[in-house]
Formats: structure tokens, sequence, C-alpha cells
């Protein structure tokens, strides 16, 4: 393996390039974030002595070396100031998803002992106050917003911003002390502990170092050409290392700005606000804004539509070409540019991606149709493959070698093998260095010499020499004839459909597949508006007899496909319910990244499960919910089972072991 590339320019950490960016960027946009309307902007100057001031109160309050300290809350730059401020002192962050339940940060801030937590709110507050006494070393709780804590004791409760005074109030007492942590920060320091999705079991906690950051960072930006004057917008859960890598180590070593929309709510006018160079999310969010505009040309004018239609239609034929710099006659290229006048470009600025320069999507596969309708319209969308203990890269998608059923060439610095079952191992100067408090599950994944065992299965696609990801290894089985069982596979092609927002296949070690079904209620509420169907709820409408035909139709074309795939052809489903309720994290069906857990929905809904496989045309079921406030209740339902059409296929036995 080629000796990892050190920092000998001394911005060995992220509050080096910190200092570094203040000193060259100055006055250079670092953060913005929208607050009651307007945008508020920080320089990288500014930026650093709020910083500083955090990292000096943080000091006053007793913060030593090697400390964890907890942060919660949304995508704000407060929140990326703690997160540096804690750097700069020697301390290791731990972001936690902010819509996390009580028990699951109690875990999370018991596991690495945190002794202090950055929140943002009294939400936030009364959830850690809820769980304190499960916490064996936490101590202090800062908070950003005080509306609703003046009569909270704070004795141990602290305002962000008195604690900034305070640090500015000693700054000459402890501005030694700070600067000589800051100056003991190198390569091999720890930079941050992100905890992993935990769709097996209790979330790990992914030690990363400097050098995973800045090595990840670098090779990254460099290899898609990022820059200074790049414009973000960070509306990722903090907890999640894409937010990390994308919004501190490549900003930081960019030298970037830093984009944080007002709320959930107003995140997509805020995108077309900023109007981001860089830009990244999950296939569920393309495909939600994909729906919407799909609903949007559904209820417009007949000639507004057929403009659509018509240049749209045109658009899939050479806009993937133009962008990919291939050759497209001219008479097609003036169609395209009066296209991109009267559609594409009106359509870009609506999504808000009118200046992607770069734009990436992961986390699982994005369906080609969807894929090749953004790029269509000219913006540069590429998939990437990855995993919290890469630091995010192992393979990265060049400009001009764009596919939709590959995730690209190994990023830079990045060695990939195949094992004989399958298996992708990968090793980097970004791999983790451990499991924390967990040194077996650090040796069943990362092996003396460096290799990552990925848990998915995978191969290099002959003709382009991109990586091809099939499934997750522990999920890939067999049928009870010996034929390839990968339900990933089959659950993303349902997914591709507006109408279907989420799908668990069953099938291992049994003669059929069959499969539980999420519909998207905003896709499929729509259409029944449209066609004045009424309908009470999600439950009302999941099981109308209009809803359940379109999901066989869906199906039925899903199985159609697979029988053209000799290994996968066994993996058709023939019969499938729509569930009554939607999978949620709150309920433990499903992470907070939103993959589900498919030992947990199978255990949970064994009743549904043996209903699709005893022959049962129904089955009535009771399952308890999880509401908002935190309240459990039930939900009771007469779910209908539907069967679907298979084809024939001659399919391939997966050779024995």
């Amino acid at each position: 393996m080629a000796k990892p590339i050190e920092a000998t320019d001394g911005h060995g950490s992220i509050p080096a390039l910190l200092q570094r960016n203040a000193s060259q960027f100055a006055n250079r946009s670092a953060y913005r974030e929208k607050e009651y309307g307007i945008w508020q902007s920080w320089t990288w100057a500014e930026t650093e002595k709020e910083i500083e001031a955090l990292a000096l109160g943080l000091i006053d309050l007793g913060v030593k070396e090697g400390e964890f300290i907890a942060v919660i809350g949304r995508n704000r730059p407060y929140f990326y100031w703690a997160i540096v401020a804690a750097q700069s002192v020697g301390a290791i962050p731990v972001p936690l998803y902010q819509d996390a339940a009580a028990d699951e940060m109690a875990y999370v801030m018991d596991h690495c002992g945190a002794r202090v937590a950055i929140v943002e709110d009294q939400e936030q507050v009364d959830k850690v106050i809820e769980i304190q006494g499960q916490l064996t070393e936490f101590e202090h709780m800062i908070y950003i917003d005080p509306r609703g804590l003046r009569k909270y004791d704070h004795s141990k409760l602290h305002q962000y911003g008195q604690v900034q005074e305070k640090g500015r109030a000693t700054h000459d007492e402890n501005i030694s002390e700070l600067r000589a942590r800051r100056d003991k920060l190198n390569y091999d320091s720890i930079c941050v502990m992100l905890y992993t999705s935990g769709t097996t079991g209790k979330p790990k906690g992914v030690v990363l170092s400097n050098r995973n950051i800045i090595e990840a960072s670098k090779s990254s930006s460099e290899f898609d050409k990022l820059r200074r004057d790049e414009e973000v917008l960070a509306y990722l859960p903090m907890a999640w290392v894409g937010d990390f890598i994308f919004s501190i180590g490549q900003a930081y070593w960019c030298g970037f700005c830093v984009n944080c929309p007002e709320s959930a709510d107003t995140m997509q006018t805020d995108l077309r606000e900023i109007g981001p160079t860089y830009y990244f999310a999950p296939p569920r969010v393309f495909e939600t804004q994909l729906t919407n505009v799909m609903i949007r040309m559904e209820d417009a004018g007949r000639l507004k539509k057929r403009l659509f239609d018509h240049y749209m239609a045109h658009a899939r034929k050479v806009g993937g070409d133009i962008l990919d710099g291939k050759p497209v006659g001219g008479m097609d290229r003036l169609k395209y540019t009066l296209g991109n006048l009267f559609v594409y470009g009106p359509l870009k600025n609506t999504l808000g991606l009118s200046r992607v320069r770069v734009g990436y999507t992961a986390g699982e596969a994005i369906g080609p149709e969807i894929f090749a309708f953004y790029r269509s319209l000219g913006i540069n969308l590429k998939q990437l493959y990855g995993q919290t203990e890469a630091s995010v890269f192992i393979t990265l998608q060049p400009d001009g070698e764009v596919r939709d059923d590959t995730v690209g060439v190994p990023a830079p610095g990045v060695e990939i093998r195949i094992a004989d079952n399958g298996e992708v191992f990968y090793r980097s100067p970004g791999t983790f260095e451990y499991y924390y408090k967990n040194e077996e599950s650090t040796k069943s994944t990362k092996d003396p010499e460096g290799w990552v065992a990925t848990g998915d299965a995978g191969y290099f696609d002959e003709e382009t020499g991109q990586l091809r990801i099939i499934d997750r290894a522990k999920d890939v089985g067999k049928m009870a004839g010996g034929e390839l069982f990968a339900p990933k596979y089959v659950e993303n092609k349902l997914k591709f459909f507006p109408n279907i927002l989420e799908a668990v296949v069953f099938g291992n070690g049994r003669e059929q597949c069959t499969a539980f079904i999420n519909i998207d209620l905003t896709a499929v509420g729509n259409w029944a508006e449209r066609n004045n169907i009424g309908y009470a709820s999600y439950q009302e409408l999941a099981g109308h007899s209009q809803v359940l035909e379109t999901i066989r139709e869906h199906v039925e074309t899903v199985n159609r496909s697979l029988a053209d795939d000799p290994m996968l052809g066994a993996c058709q489903i023939h019969r499938f319910l729509v569930l009554h309720k939607e999978l949620d994290a709150d309920d433990g069906e499903m992470t907070r990244t939103r993959k589900v857990r498919r030992g947990v929905i199978s255990d949970k809904f064994n009743d549904l499960l043996t209903a699709l496989y005893d022959g049962s045309d129904e089955i009535f079921t009771k399952t308890e919910v999880t509401y908002e406030d935190g309240r459990k209740g039930s939900i009771s339902a007469t779910l209908k089972i539907v069967d679907a059409a298979v084809v024939p296929v001659e399919t391939q036995k997966v050779a024995a072991e």
C-alpha cells in the first residue's frame, strides 16, 4: 500500500486549516445562515474569532483534552463552529442526529462518555435532561436558542453566546493554553467520532483522524476540481459522514462557503436563492423533486404540457451526450438550446440547480430514469460509493464517464479488491482508525494490512472498469432452489416508481419472493385528488383498490425486468401487500439515514409475512406506533394481499459453498 501523504505544509488538522483560511481568505465568506428571512454572513476571519471565543469558553468550563463533546442540532454555523472549537481544545466532537429519540441519544452519549453537550433549543435540552441520569460522565450543557429556558436550573446549563463572552473575557488568561493545545494537533490526532446507523445492532463509534478527513477531502476536491468560490448548501444531518466531509473537510481544505437553510420547510426556497455550485443529495431527494415536477406538469395547461413533453423527449435523446462532450449534430444542438431557453433553464432554476457544476448522489441506487432526467437537463449529476469508515469516498465517477448502473472508479488513493464471495474490500488514507470501545468489531472489519470489509457485494464492469454494487453481502442469499437472492437490488427497482416510497423484499431460503411496500403519499395523494378520489389517511389511501392495482402493475414491470437477468430471475415478486403505515425510524423500522432494518421489520410484522406465504387473501393486524411527541399508540387494519404475475425464466443457481 502506498504511504499516505503527510501534511507537510503545517495544515495537519482542521483548526490549522481554519488558521490558514482566516489568514489567506480573511474577507471571503465562510458561512451563511438564513434567519428570519434574511441571509447572515460570516467571513473566514470572523469565523476564526467566533470559534476562538467558544474554544476559550470551553477551556473556562474545564473541558480537557481527549474528552468527548456531543453536538445536537440542525445545520447551523454555530454547530460547525462548535465542532471546530472542540477540536481546537483537543476534545473530540460527536455529532448526533437531532431527531433521534432520547434512548438513542442516551446510548451514544453514555457509550462515548460525553461530558459536555452543545444543543440547539428547549426540545434538545429536555431530551438530554430526560436521559442525564443514565449518563455517568455528563456535566455541562450549552444551548443556542434561549426560548422557554429562562426558569431552568442554570448551574450546569449555559447559553452559547454567554460561553463565548466568558471566553473573550478570559482571553488573556487562556489563550496560551488554547494555542498550546491547538499546536499539539497533527495528522494522527482524532478529528471526529461518528456513529454508524446501526442497521443490524447498536451503532458503532467510528474514530476518524485528521489524516483520514483531510486526505479524503484533499483528494476528492482535486478529483472534481473544487475551488474556493464553490457554494454548498448544508442541509443533511450533521451526524452523517457526508455532511462532515462536504461542510467541514472539503470546505476547510478549499476555503469555500457553507450555506445553512432557515429550516427544513424553507430548504427548497433557500436552495433556489443560494444556487449551489457543488451539491449532494441522496436519491430520495432527487426522486421527490422529480415527483413534484411531474405533479405540477399534470396540473399544467395543455400547451405547457406539450412543450414540456416535446423538449424533454429531445433532452433524453441528446442532453447526456452534450453534457459528456460527445458528438451531437448541429440541428440537435440548436433544438437543445431552444429547449434550454423554454424548458430546461426555467426548470433548473425552479429546482435550485441552475449553477450546479458538480452534483453527487449516494447512499443507495438511484433510478436510471431519474438519473438520466437530471443529466439530460445539463446537470452534472454523478454517483459515488462510500461509507463512514472510509471518510466517505471509495469510488467516484469521472466527468464524461458517468453511468447509471455503476458507482465509478476507485477514488484517488483508494485500493479495491473483490473477495471470492463477491464482497468488496478497500483501503486508503481515509480508512478509519478503529471502532471506539469495540476491538472485536474493529478486527473483524479492518485487517492488519488496512483492508476494510464493506459488507457489500459487487464486481468491476469489464467494459468500463467501474464498480457495480449488487447488494449488502449479508442480504445476498439463496432461494430454496439455490438461485441467487438479492433483495436490495429488487427493492431499488421498485422504488424507481414515484408511487413507491419504500419496499422490503423477502425470499431467502424460500420458494418465492414477496414484498412489503410503502406508497409515496405525495405522489399517490396527488393522483387521488386529480381523480376525485377522497381519502382521510395514509392507511385509507394505501388500501384503495385502484392504488393496489397500480402497485401491482409496477411490481409486474419489475418482474419482467428481472426475467431478463438469468442470475436474478428467481427474485420476481409473487405476492405483496401495501403496509398500513409508513416505515419510521421512531418505530425502529429504519435507521436515521432511512435504511430499512430488515430483521426488525420481519420480526415486527411476522403475522403479515406469514400471510404472504400461507395463501391468505387478507389479514387483520394491529401495530404499535410512536407519535411525534413521543407518545405511543396503535393502529389496526385489514390488509389485502395481492398476487402478481411472474415470467418464466431459466435461472442460474448459485454454486454450492
